[in-house]
């Protein structure tokens, strides 16, 4: 049984294929930046990113006759509960359009239906930044005018998630984990009985990022707005890439900022503790929306393949409950174990 995976970048796509459970290979196409930019919006890139695709997979010498399904990364979309959902025509409207949203990772659904159709295969998305299993108490921001959201790194989240715990020895629906994505952006989330009962919009809210500026001092936000420093456009891109890390030392690779502080750049050190003080903070407010109850902390993602960070981390939530570590992303993994579910009988594909 053979899935294709698809995980379409901002200037990347990264394609898997697995052979039931075991990978047989994977790429990750970078594109030109110029080249894209050519293209008017994201749907225009849709040939220039298959075309990239089919390139790769006639080197391997891939038989695409020989697949089962192909799955896409799930972008944004609307609000939805967790799961692997058939891309039908409804969910690809919503997906070009970007009527939640512009992102890369719209082109996963996109991309794989493509490929599918031609193919006469099932479409499938699992978990997708959409989704959303807040509890009522959790949308309620503090102005009625605004209500909070959950955009989140769904896909990894629950990945890790159900890692750590068939490691306890559990099913997921019997446990209560605090699990944090850290990387570009850092998403924080309560997960009880396997649901998202509360998490930080990795967007707007939290600890700040790399490239993301998180939670700001509301007032000064506003004046900020009204200054004439910025537009609204080019507030949203400083606040979403140029801020973080970025907005401060003038880079986004981590790896760069630990060997700054090895030589003993102050600026450095202070940055990336702040950050680490942000998370640790959020960890701890997800643990109150826990009622204290935690089987264990998870951090993942590309940023907790650092040693430094996480044992900053440790240090500060491990009085909370366990920490466990799983470094980098299972996104790939993820996407196809989520459509071999479906297609295995396990579980039952979700209408969008």
């Amino acid at each position: 049984m053979n899935v294709l995976g698809i995980n379409p970048g901002s200037t990347s796509t990264k394609l898997a294929v697995y052979e039931y459970e075991k990978l047989q290979f994977v790429e990750n196409i970078r594109h030109d930046d110029a080249e894209l930019m050519k293209l008017a919006d994201l749907t225009a890139q849709l040939p220039y990113r298959l075309e990239a695709i089919m390139r790769v997979l006639g080197k391997r010498d891939f038989k695409l006759s020989s697949l089962d399904a192909v799955v896409g990364r799930g972008g944004m979309l609307k609000p939805m509960s967790s799961g692997t959902y058939l891309v039908d025509d409804n969910l690809l409207e919503d997906a070009r359009s970007g009527k939640y949203g512009n992102h890369a990772s719209n082109l996963g659904a996109i991309i794989a239906a493509e490929i599918a159709r031609e193919y006469h295969l099932p479409a499938f998305i699992v978990d997708p930044v959409g989704v959303d299993e807040l509890i009522d108490e959790a949308r309620v921001s503090g102005l009625a005018d605004i209500e909070r959201k959950s955009h989140v790194h769904a896909l990894n989240i629950k990945a890790a998630s159900r890692k750590i715990a068939a490691g306890l020895g559990k099913e997921l629906a019997d446990t209560s984990f605090i699990a944090a994505h850290l990387g570009g952006g850092i998403s924080v989330a309560a997960l009880k009985g396997g649901r998202m009962i509360d998490v930080n919009n990795a967007e707007n809210e939290g600890p700040f990022s790399p490239e993301r500026a998180g939670g700001l001092p509301a007032k000064q936000l506003v004046q900020l707005c009204f200054s004439g420093k910025y537009s609204e456009k080019e507030l949203i891109q400083r606040m979403t890439k140029q801020g973080g890390i970025f907005s401060y030392l003038g880079t986004k690779n981590v790896i760069e900022i630990q060997e700054r502080i090895q030589t003993g750049d102050p600026e450095a050190k202070l940055v990336l503790k702040a950050m680490v003080h942000q998370i640790g903070k959020e960890i701890g407010a997800m643990a109150t929306v826990l009622d204290g109850k935690v089987d264990g902390i998870i951090l993942t993602g590309g940023i907790s393949q650092s040693g430094m960070i996480t044992d900053w981390i440790r240090e500060k939530v491990s009085f909370i409950g366990e920490v466990f570590v799983i470094p980098g992303e299972a996104e790939m993994e993820a996407l196809a174990l989520g459509a071999l579910r479906v297609l295995t009988g396990h579980e039952k594909a979700k209408i969008y």
